[in-house]
């Protein structure tokens, strides 16, 4: 059940993300993210209520979450290249896939310490949840930037 349930997840995956990539040239990057980061936070918060609920509930989080899986990214690297200019964005972005990593690994370890300590995930998954929830508002913050042409004249 869980294999053909994170298979499901990766199909929407693929929905979402591409829907995304599109979104992002059309709209606001920032309230893409806030929105992806709110709802994945509510996912989150929600997924101990469904592992305890059975199928259906897991089947909702599983497509509700895939849809938000890695529909971050298109956003994210937009608003880079925006902030940083396109000669930069590859660069910067990697960075910011080197600290998503560190912070994933970190969150892992301390999901599993939390795990043995309490004997379940549902606190770690519920503050991830409230991590993502202050994500989504800290989205908001970013400076809307229209174009990078600053970074590049610096560098001149």
């Amino acid at each position: 059940m869980a294999a053909g349930l994170l298979a499901l997840m990766g199909m929407f995956d693929m929905v979402g993300t591409t829907l995304s990539g599109w979104l992002s040239d059309r709209l606001d990057n920032r309230v893409l993210l806030f929105w992806y980061y709110g709802l994945r936070g509510l996912s989150l918060i929600f997924l101990p209520y469904a592992l305890n609920s059975g199928y259906t509930m897991l089947l909702i989080f599983s497509v509700f979450y895939g849809l938000d899986w890695i529909a971050t990214v298109p956003p994210t690297v937009k608003i880079t290249s925006d902030l940083f200019g396109r000669e930069q964005a590859g660069m910067v972005f990697g960075w910011i896939l080197v600290a998503h990593q560190i912070g994933a690994s970190t969150a892992t370890y301390g999901a599993g310490l939390m795990r043995q300590w309490l004997g379940s995930y549902s606190v770690p998954f519920v503050t991830a949840g409230f991590l993502c929830l202050f994500a989504a508002i800290m989205a908001m913050r970013i400076v809307k930037s229209g174009k990078a042409t600053h970074i590049v004249e610096a560098k001149a």
